[in-house]
């Protein structure tokens, strides 16, 4: 199993970098979710009568 407490510096830099390339993977993934849905709905999103 793993311990934490024996972790060296090299293997905690790693898991940092690793996290951080997940994080801004999933930040990416969301704002093109959010770009390609406002490009789909249109315009017209914002135009409708309430």
């Amino acid at each position: 199993m793993s311990d934490p407490a024996g972790e060296n510096d090299a293997n905690a830099r790693a898991r940092r970098g690793r996290n951080i390339a997940l994080a801004l993977g999933l930040a990416i993934f969301v704002i093109l979710v959010f770009v390609v849905t406002i490009v789909k709905l249109g315009a017209s999103v914002a135009n409708r009568p309430f």
